[in-house]
């Protein structure tokens, strides 16, 4: 059974920096591609960040890029978020998910719980 466990969400402020973690289970975690979702209250989950099962490929939302940094440590089995330039408008419930192969090129099949980040203006 996989399990993603999201962690490092908070409340900050407009311009502020968080880094979000997910821990995950399974011995084969550096075979898969992972990535980062968010939801928004009243809006659809969107993507957000994902990377390829050894870190050599990104891939970034226009609304992120240059701010966000996802990256993994596949011998910790975790994959983290770095958020620089927090804007109220990514305020959300984040999500870690992990892609049913190698390369981001398919949808995740399975997701973690969620962690809330709050940015106030």
């Amino acid at each position: 059974q996989v399990q993603l466990v999201e962690s490092g969400g908070g409340l900050v402020q407009s311009g502020d920096s968080l880094r979000l973690s997910c821990a995950t289970s399974g011995r084969t975690f550096s075979g898969y591609a992972m990535g980062w979702f968010r939801q928004a209250p009243g809006k659809e989950r969107e993507f957000v960040a994902a990377i390829t099962w050894n870190g050599d490929m990104t891939n970034y939302a226009d609304s992120v890029k240059g701010r966000f940094t996802i990256s993994r440590d596949n011998a910790k089995n975790t994959v983290d978020l770095r958020m620089n330039s927090l804007k109220p408008e990514d305020t959300a419930v984040y999500y870690c998910a992990r892609y049913s192969s190698l390369y981001y090129n398919s949808d995740p099949t399975y997701w973690g719980q969620g962690t809330q980040v709050t940015v106030s203006s």
